[in-house]
């Protein structure tokens, strides 16, 4: 940019073109005040504090908006800008009631330091008319509207950050101040909880209600990582003593940028809820596995010593492997955990246990996307990054609630689009809030996504929408792949899914022709059995437009939790090693055993379904999981107990007494995402440093000692004397971490794969060649889903999650506001249904399919459509995967959680 000569305070200085004049200053360290200012936030001139005098002109300039210009000379502490800024301080004081001084919960306030520094007295009638209310109807948020200043950055927030316009400024004058619209709850007026307008709010006005006033001299900072989805949101977490009190988001985080959604800023009090586990439990003699129904489960467990439960253990894993073999044995990695914690876990199965059969939850979310990239890429991981959405032409989201599922990716997709820079297509059964907000909303029958997609695909080669120098240059299979499209009209995909003709022709006149097109797509596409299917549908999209290789393009999976891309890359899978290296590839097995010491298995293992059904089957004796709770997040749940219930051993290793855990044998406490550092890597393959805040609670241990301590036990000894050595023996083990080493993980991370200790990571995979080399078409045909509704189940269920909540419940489920804000599950029903069947908001209905009953409370709604119910799967009193079918992709084993048939009846 050409640079622009001026003088600041009679100095000569020099600014790049469009530098305003706030930021001129601030540059050259010279304090110009500000309350309206943030730099999160478009400037708004609104609090004039920040006047500033420049030659030539009569009135006095606002840094904060006014650009600087070729020869002006300005003066930021001039006696009129002195006089100026002392009234408008003395007006905001005199109409400020004596709590004002207390500021946010650390005491802090901009305004209270800018009386101080400016020795502002009460020099003004105060105008009688302010108002003077504090409003906590929210559970998270309160607004004490007397601190209000009227300085819009809450409004900003609100509608420039978290995209929802529910605050606003209302009033003139004295009576000038933030509320909602029509002085609603917050809630009722939209709010998402994100916590951004408290984040920006330079007096308290705005202010987390849950959140204890404690002085900033008693608290410490520390950075770390959010514990919850995929985005990988860096935070800072302020603690008091052995308590968190406060959390912000972090503004060097690469992925979020200081946004956090209501889980990443107000989902911090189960660390230090009394329900935590802090010492081993040992279940008592006697006593059945499955608890009888209303008794408590902490009943059933006496306390043990560390030495008696890890002896135990070992005792029994050692029994179990003598009389049955070492593939009896099971065991469930954690994505809540760290990649070291999961890196110790498959070396203790492969190596101690002697077993290939370990998994975790990636088998259940995004197996299908990893199987069908891998077939089509070479890499079965996301392509691109969400921070290249503001230079996307289209963003095509497809089978993802984004709004709910990974709310700061949400924000950045809903930002693009109400600037005009980004057109968006959303395929999704349900009514989404994106979907609102969409060029073009493809709404299928559930199941039927292969039709659509291949409808997309027919148009687009139809048109000459493709890119026929991308497909030359870059692919292969393309004939037979354009072979398979021609039964895949839109007339005969409209007869197959419901959507419409013209609605297919629209989306692919806009996804293929842009210049740059982004696809982000999550479980509702990869949770069939034909999710591999699905996936592969959407990677031949790209290869038929060419938008893959290229900034804000590419396919773009988002992980559900916060290390389940980590736990996959360092081998908690029953058919690789770290960095996906095959366990039937002898090099690879050659290289590890003489790294190891121990020969290892050689055949594939179990996949988290399929030793759910060897236990029912009896083939499987003993279970060991880790942070894992498949009584709530499996499909086909009674199944899931019957299989528990035999098995002869099982061991979990977690943070609460929870519904699978109460069916443990041995019950180990381990420390939570708080109280441990490690390595976890978000959607975008970025390796990110978390940092512990908090003392482990009682005898509660870091996972990967626990693992330790029993894999010595086993006579396989495993010793780190801290967590750091651990991620160097995975870069060193791990082709595509091999440049992730502690002391280069700073505040962005590295995105793998990283190749050399000096390697500065790879943000955009497939530039120029794929890791396969030629990326592949492949031909998919449309099939049903496994099971259909019919005259006794008429309709079809789909589930998922909800904003609020989390995965199993163990950790928001002991966070009362949150709870607040989502207390029960709720059954989505469409009112043509609904009206059928007796049924009104607010009742309670039985939801029954094949393989059990659950009780929900109904909401009539058109979100969802006309023969089809959603229900969420996080309450285990009304668990979904009760009624879920446990039918397998036969390619990636993921059960089919979208699609099931079910009848709706009133339940009272």
């Amino acid at each position: 940019m050409p640079e622009i000569i001026f003088s600041m305070n009679g100095i000569p200085s020099t600014v790049s073109q469009g530098t305003t004049l706030l930021e001129a200053a601030r540059s050259r360290e010279i304090e110009v005040p500000t309350l309206c200012y943030d730099p999160r936030l478009t400037p708004s001139g609104k609090c004039r504090l920040c006047v500033v005098e420049v030659d030539g002109w009569g009135r006095l300039l606002p840094a904060c908006v006014t650009p600087v210009e070729a020869g002006m000379h300005v003066w930021t502490d001039s006696d009129r800008v002195q006089r100026s800024r002392r009234v408008i301080l003395e007006l905001h004081w005199s109409e400020y009631p004596e709590r004002a001084a207390t500021g946010d919960i650390l005491g802090r306030c901009e305004l209270t330091e800018h009386i101080a520094e400016y020795r502002i007295e009460k020099a003004w009638m105060p105008s009688g008319f302010r108002p003077n209310r504090i409003d906590d109807r929210h559970p998270l948020i309160g607004i004490d509207v007397g601190k209000c200043i009227g300085c819009g950055r809450c409004e900003q927030a609100c509608r420039e950050i978290a995209i929802c316009d529910v605050l606003a400024m209302v009033g003139r004058g004295a009576v000038a101040h933030v509320a909602t619209a029509f002085d609603r709850d917050m809630k009722q007026a939209g709010c998402v909880a994100c916590g951004a307008c408290v984040s920006v709010c330079p007096t308290g006005a705005l202010f987390d209600a849950a959140s204890l006033r404690v002085p900033e001299a008693e608290v410490k900072a520390t950075r770390t990582i959010c514990p919850y989805c995929g985005v990988g949101c860096a935070m800072n977490v302020y603690t008091q003593r052995d308590r968190i009190v406060w959390v912000t988001g972090s503004e060097d985080g690469p992925a979020n940028r200081g946004s956090l959604c209501v889980k990443g800023r107000y989902g911090f009090e189960y660390a230090t809820h009394p329900d935590r586990l802090t010492t081993p439990l040992i279940r008592r003699e006697g006593l059945l596995r499955v608890p009888p129904e209303g008794v408590d489960p902490r009943g059933l467990f006496r306390e043990a010593s560390w030495e008696e439960a890890l002896d135990l253990v070992a005792s029994r894993l050692r029994t179990l492997i003598a009389r049955y073999g070492s593939n009896a044995l099971g065991i469930l990695g954690s994505a809540k955990c760290t990649n070291e914690d999961n890196y110790v876990l498959q070396r203790f199965a492969r190596a101690a246990l002697g077993t290939n059969n370990i998994d975790h939850c990636a088998r259940l979310c995004h197996s299908s996307s990893v199987s069908a990239m891998e077939m089509a890429f070479g890499e079965g991981a996301m392509t691109n990054a969400p921070q290249e959405i503001p230079a996307a032409d289209v963003i095509f989201v497809l089978g993802h609630n984004t709004s709910e599922n990974h709310p700061v990716i949400a924000g950045a997709i809903k930002r693009a689009v109400r600037a005009g820079t980004a057109r968006l297509i959303v395929m999704d059964p349900r009514r989404t809030e994106l979907s609102l907000l969409a060029d073009v909303h493809l709404r299928p029958r559930g199941g039927t996504d292969v039709a659509v997609l291949n409808g997309l695909a027919h148009v687009i080669l139809e048109e000459g929408l493709h890119n026929e120098a991308f497909i030359v240059g870059r692919t292969e299979g393309f004939e037979a792949f354009k072979a398979s499209l021609a039964a895949y009209t839109p007339d005969r995909v409209e007869e197959l899914s419901g959507v419409p003709a013209a609605d297919l022709r629209r989306a692919a006149r806009l996804y293929a022709p842009a210049k740059s097109a982004m696809m982000f797509h999550g479980m509702g596409m990869t949770q069939h059995t034909t999710g591999t299917e699905n996936v592969l549908a959407i990677c031949n999209l790209a290869l038929l437009t060419g938008h893959i290789g290229r900034p804000a393009t590419g396919v773009n999976p988002l992980r559900g939790q916060n290390n389940v891309q980590g736990a996959s890359d360092v081998g908690v899978l029953p058919d690789v090693f770290s960095g996906y290296r095959t366990v039937s590839d002898d090099a690879v097995r050659a290289e590890l055993e003489q790294r190891w010491g121990r020969r290892l298995p050689q055949a594939p293992g179990l996949t988290v379904v399929e030793m759910v059904n060897a236990a029912s089957h009896g083939s499987l004796k003993g279970m060991y999981l880790m942070g894992e709770n498949p009584m709530v997040s499996d499909p086909d749940l009674n199944h899931v107990r019957e299989a528990l219930s035999r098995l002869e051993f099982m061991v979990s290793q977690e943070i609460f007494l929870t519904e699978t855990a109460a069916m443990a044998d041995v019950i180990l406490p381990a420390t939570s995402h708080f109280e441990k550092d490690g390595t976890t890597t978000n959607t975008e393959r970025r390796v990110q440093w978390q940092t512990p805040v908090l003392p482990p609670p009682g005898q509660a241990r870091r996972d990967w000692t626990i693992l330790c301590d029993l894999s010595t036990r086993l006579g396989y000894p495993l010793m780190f004397p801290e967590t750091a050595p651990i991620t160097r023996v995975i870069a060193e083990e791990t082709p595509i971490y091999r440049g992730i080493l502690p002391e280069r993980l700073g505040p962005a991370g590295i995105q793998w794969p990283s190749w050399t200790p000096d390697h500065p990571g790879t943000p955009l995979l497939h530039r120029t060649r794929f890791t396969r080399g030629l990326g592949k078409f492949h031909p998919v045909s449309f099939r049903q889903a496994a099971e259909l509704p019919d005259s006794e189940y008429p309709l079809l269920l789909n589930t998922g999650r909800v904003l609020e909540q989390w995965h199993t419940r163990s950790m928001t489920g002991r966070i009362p506001g949150v709870n607040l804000l989502a207390p029960e599950a709720l059954l989505e029903i469409h009112p043509g249904d609904a009206s059928a069947l007796g049924i009104e908001t607010g009742r309670r209905v039985a939801v029954s399919s094949r393989r059990g009953t659950v009780v929900a409370r109904a909401a009539v709604t058109e979100r969802t459509p006309p023969g089809s119910v959603f229900l969420s799967f996080h309450y285990a009193e009304a668990a979904a995967n009760v009624l879920t079918n446990a039918a397998l992709d036969p390619s990636s084993r993921i059960p089919e959680y979208k699609v099931c048939a079910v009848r709706v009846t009133p339940a009272d």
